[in-house]
């Protein structure tokens, strides 16, 4: 009934307006103002069914779902509605007060004076339309609010009727009666439309000037304002209203260069600010793991520990700006709660800034683990009893018949070491002696492993053949990091979590606790991977950890992976497109930002090693016939040993495999200027000469000149680098080193 009312006084008014002359306009705005009375007066408008500013609010959803570090503070936006985008509900004392002024001045100048309808506006607007056919708006910020919070009163594609007009404005007296005036304008700069996509304040602020709503200027309130009065207008236009609307605002200096600005702001697109980007590939993870049609809530608690997430990408960063001249470009690093699986920090790409392909998520990406693959292989073959930890494996020239011909696997350094202990083997990442040991459990057999401990492999063992010893299969950063934090749990395979606090499952115990624990001790001992790696490296810390690096063919891939008492972390570092680096292993391009990890993990508290489980003896232990050190070594309990030495034809047969224990390749030496230059020697050392066999018959030499021969050549070093060889007595060269002399630094006079 109200709203024939109102048609018919609106017909009546248009009726009139028709048939008198423009002299006579001003009655015609009367007769319009007295049928807006007389349809107010009769409308019957329902203010219970208008929604309260509380629920108006409770009901706004963010385009996006905001994820939280474990501590509750923001971590990472997650876009989930692409029809518009939305920032987050922004105060009225949160905003700039240049906004304020230059919304109201633009949109509604006498807001805080009229009831919801500003009828001199009004009137104004049936003057121009009577008088000189022009149309301009006279809706007021309330009843726009009006329009925006009831879905009936919202704007069609051709505008609103006169009587849909007066129910708007019937419905503006209702809000301004339940809701005060700052929140009417709260709610208005929330809901209203800007620009494209971007509806309200914050998503409007956050992407065109990369700043919260409370620190907009008088030029960036400007813009938002006029904005308001014509979201799609050009850059052009923009800038002539803005223009204005600042001389309005007595700020007329701001004029200067406002078109370069607005060019730039309207460049900048959807982009969100960086505040909230601090794990954009972990999002994506998330929202895979959704399942289909499942609601994001607003905000999403994570695991992830906001500071350890920062420190990590700083790291990243700064070790990959080292390594920029040797091809390195990305890098990826995973951190995880040994006891709770629990993923602490994720950082899937090192960025825009190095990455050419700074989107992919290189944490889900399969690559080639390569040696990264062993401790699982040595810890299966120890299982079942296969082999100890002292026990003896050739690492010699190795030739193996398959169903593709010949497999002929080398050593990273291109040497060998002859017989070495399994420990040593692993510990100093080994190749020929793991093909030897993977010929004991059979590639079926250990891939079977491997996807137990949740690797996921692609194919079976015999697709990958003995090559699986020297990590030839595809694995994730993500799913390696797990599998290792299995190895450190004892050998128990349980899923990862990015819920702080949420459950795991996975596959139970795949591996004794007994074969866990030895692998563990192997990797933890630096004196066990000196032969390749040398007491003081990127794997050692002060406290106890056990790790392994990796590289895959070609230098394509180096991983870091090694674990504490508490925690688990997984480095990879490479090129997305797979491109080779150049020099850098696991030890010198994945170690440094492990052991920059782990550090921190520790800076407060050391991790100490634990206990053996019942099962493992600790048993004094000498060896004869070959170079490995007395020691205390771990067995399971019916393994254990006191002595062990190759048979006498083993010796006999066995073949020269010397090679270079110092200096090892890649030394810096410094002469020292207080020691006269005469008196300066370096020792050589050999190592894997059997002890029936004569060392003196090995010669050193040093550019082509011999030095000595035999063990323990004292040589007089020069400033220069030098490369060294090792020949056997038969003049074959068995290894060589490369080292770097510094020239003495020189002193200054003294002054006295």
């Amino acid at each position: 009934m109200s709203t024939a009312c109102c048609q018919m006084a609106a017909s009546c008014a248009c009726r009139m307006a028709q048939r008198r002359p423009i002299s006579s306009a001003m009655a015609v705005v009367r007769n319009v103002a007295c049928a807006a009375l007389l349809c107010a007066a009769m409308a019957v408008v329902q203010a219970a069914g208008l929604p309260s500013f509380d629920e108006t609010m409770q009901a706004y959803q963010a385009s996006d779902t905001m994820l939280l570090d474990r501590s509750g503070q923001p971590l990472q936006r997650v876009r989930v509605d692409f029809n518009q985008r939305r920032g987050d509900w922004i105060a009225y004392e949160q905003m700039s007060p240049a906004l304020l002024s230059a919304v109201l001045q633009s949109e509604d100048k006498r807001f805080w004076s009229h009831a919801g309808v500003d009828w001199k506006a009004v009137a104004g607007a049936a003057w121009d339309r009577v008088a000189h056919g022009a149309r301009r708006g006279a809706s007021t910020i309330t009843m726009q609010v009006a329009g925006l919070v009831d879905p009936d009163l919202r704007r069609g594609e051709g505008g609103r009727s006169l009587a849909e007009k007066w129910s708007q404005a019937m419905t503006a007296w209702d809000l301004e009666e339940a809701w005060s005036k700052p929140q009417i304008l709260e709610a208005y700069l929330n809901l209203a439309a800007f620009r494209g996509e971007l509806v309200g304040i914050d998503a409007l602020s956050r992407t065109l000037f990369r700043k919260h709503p409370s620190g907009l200027d008088w030029r960036e309130a400007v813009l938002a304002a006029v904005l308001l009065r014509g979201p799609n207008v050009s850059a052009q236009r923009l800038e002539s209203r803005a223009c204005a609307l600042l001389r309005e605002l007595g700020q007329e200096d701001a004029c200067q260069s406002l078109g370069a600005f607005i060019a730039i702001v309207l460049q900048r697109g959807g982009a969100w600010d960086g505040v909230d980007r601090q794990a954009p590939h972990l999002a994506r993870l998330l929202l895979s793991s959704l399942k289909r049609d499942e609601p994001l809530p607003e905000t999403w608690q994570t695991s992830i520990d906001g500071d350890l997430q920062r420190f990590v990408a700083e790291s990243m960063n700064r070790h990959l700006h080292m390594l920029r001249d040797v091809d390195v470009r990305d890098a990826a690093v995973v951190v995880m709660d040994n006891e709770t699986g629990e993923i602490l920090a994720y950082v899937g790409s090192s960025g825009a800034e190095w990455s050419a392909a700074a989107q992919v998520d290189h944490a889900t990406a399969k690559r080639q683990a390569g040696s990264a693959l062993k401790p699982f292989l040595y810890a299966q073959a120890i299982d079942q009893q296969r082999i100890t930890a002292a026990s003896l494996l050739l690492d010699s020239p190795l030739n193996l018949q398959t169903g593709s011909g010949i497999y002929l696997p080398g050593n990273y350094d291109g040497g060998f070491s002859g017989w070495v202990s399994a420990r040593t083997a692993l510990a100093s990442s080994l190749n020929i002696p793991a093909v030897r040991v993977l010929t004991m459990v059979t590639p079926e057999s250990f891939a079977a492993q491997l996807n137990r401990f949740g690797l996921g492999l692609d194919r079976d063992g015999g697709f990958y053949g003995y090559s699986l010893a020297l990590g030839s299969a595809d694995v994730s950063l993500l799913a390696l990091t797990n599998a290792y934090r299995g190895l450190a749990n004892g050998g128990v395979h349980a899923g990862w979590t990015l819920d702080a606090g949420g459950k795991t499952e996975g596959n139970g115990r795949v591996m004794s606790a007994q074969a866990a624990w030895i692998v563990a001790d192997i990797l933890s001992d630096r004196h066990a991977r000196s032969r390749t790696f040398g007491m003081d490296s990127p794997l050692s810390t002060p406290f106890w950890t056990a790790v392994k690096t990796g590289t895959s063919k070609d230098m394509r891939d180096n991983w870091c992976m090694g674990w504490s008492d508490r925690y688990t972390v997984g480095v990879w570092v490479g090129n997305s497109e797979g491109a080779s680096m150049r020099d850098v292993s696991g030890v010198t391009g994945a170690g440094p930002i492990w052991n920059d990890i782990m550090r921190y993990l520790h800076r407060s508290h050391p991790s100490e090693q634990p206990d053996p489980p019942a099962g493992v003896v600790r048993q004094p232990l000498v060896f004869k016939g070959v170079q490995e050190p007395a020691r205390v070594e771990a067995f399971l309990a019916d393994t254990a040993v006191s002595e062990v030495s190759l048979s006498t034809q083993e010796l006999d047969e066995g073949p020269l495999l010397p090679s270079i224990l110092y200096p090892v390749d890649g030394t810096i030496l410094a002469l020292d200027p207080d020691i006269p230059m005469a008196h300066q020697r370096v020792r050589f050392v050999l190592d894997g000469v059997p002890d029936n066999v004569d060392a003196d018959g090995f010669k050193w030499l040093v550019e082509g000149v011999v030095a000595g021969k035999g063990n323990g050549v004292l040589w007089q070093p020069e400033p220069g680098r030098h490369r060294i060889r090792l020949l056997d007595p038969s003049g074959l060269e068995r290894d060589s080193v490369t080292i770097h002399v510094r020239a003495p630094a020189r002193t200054l006079p003294s002054l006295m």
